[in-house]
C-alpha cells in the first residue's frame, strides 16, 4: 500500500489478521511485567498456603501446637519474600 493513497482506499488485505501478533512482536494486553507479577501473587499464595498447612498437618499429628503452624508461617513468608526479591531483580 502506497502511502500518498487516502485511507478510503485501503483493502481488507492492508488490515492485520485476527489474532495475527502486532507489529514489532509487543504484547498489547496486559505485557510481560504484569504477567510476571500475577504469576508472583498466585505462588506467594500458594508458597503459604502449603508451608502453612504443613505446619497445621505436623502439630496434628505430632501434636506440638502451635509450632508446626509457626514454623510452617515462617518458612512460607521467608520464600515468599525470596520469590520477590528475585522477581523485582529482573526488572530493575
Amino acid at each position: 500500500m502506497d502511502p500518498a493513497d487516502p485511507p478510503d482506499r485501503r483493502t481488507a488485505a492492508d488490515d492485520p489478521k485476527p489474532g495475527a501478533e502486532p507489529a514489532g512482536g509487543a504484547d498489547r494486553g496486559l505485557g510481560q511485567g504484569a504477567t510476571a507479577f500475577l504469576g508472583l501473587g498466585l505462588s506467594i499464595g500458594l508458597c503459604l498456603a502449603i508451608l502453612v498447612g504443613g505446619g497445621v498437618a505436623v502439630d496434628a499429628w505430632l501434636h506440638w501446637s502451635p509450632f508446626g503452624l509457626l514454623v510452617g508461617l515462617a518458612l512460607g513468608v521467608v520464600m515468599a519474600v525470596l520469590m520477590v526479591v528475585a522477581t523485582v531483580r529482573k526488572y530493575l
